[in-house]
């Protein structure tokens, strides 16, 4: 690495950025924001500090404090998502983007368990999407946290992934398909 920025620096006159110049193997660096998979046959993936980078975004668009709709939370996060997917639209490794369509639908029944608020409203909702009355107020007075609620059985199937398909969320996974299948 001394050898190649000697000869960069006095020869070609060109300035090395040691903060991004480093002899290591693909998996351990990023090229604009993506990497490698260490495995015998190695594939185009994500790096982390994007997924990171995604995910406080995600977290700034879903603060709990924004007092939004879940109609223009959805909307917000679906023009994120869809560039985002855009950009990131070579990778080969679909496990993390399926991880964090999950993440994402959670935090978003998060902010639905939240705006309920009260037992008497969770109970009620719950049961309007069709869950029975007992399973509902049994549901509603857990006094389980909303983060816990959001990844409980009883929002999964009242507010499922094609609900929030209808809704108009981006699925990253999906949105990956269609640019594949189009190349």
């Amino acid at each position: 690495m001394t050898e190649l920025t000697a000869f960069l620096e006095g020869e070609l006159h060109l300035k090395v950025n040691h903060d991004k110049s480093a002899v290591a193997r693909p998996w351990e660096r990023k090229f604009l924001g993506y990497s490698f998979t260490w495995h015998k046959q190695t594939r185009l993936k994500v790096a982390d500090s994007s997924l990171e980078r995604l995910k406080a975004w995600v977290r700034e668009l879903t603060r709990q404090d924004r007092g939004r709709s879940i109609l223009f939370t959805v909307d917000a996060l679906s023009a994120v998502l869809r560039g985002w997917m855009s950009y990131f639209r070579l990778t080969q490794v679909r496990g993390v983007l399926e991880e964090l369509d999950g993440w994402i639908r959670r935090k978003l029944r998060c902010i639905l368990w939240r705006q309920w608020k009260r037992p008497f409203t969770r109970a009620r909702m719950l049961q309007g999407k069709g869950l029975t009355e007992e399973r509902a107020w049994r549901s509603a007075t857990n006094q389980r946290g909303p983060w816990w609620n959001a990844g409980a059985s009883h929002m999964n199937e009242t507010h499922p992934k094609r609900w929030f398909d209808l809704l108009g969320l981006v699925s990253l996974q999906g949105t990956l398909r269609r640019f594949q299948s189009t190349q």
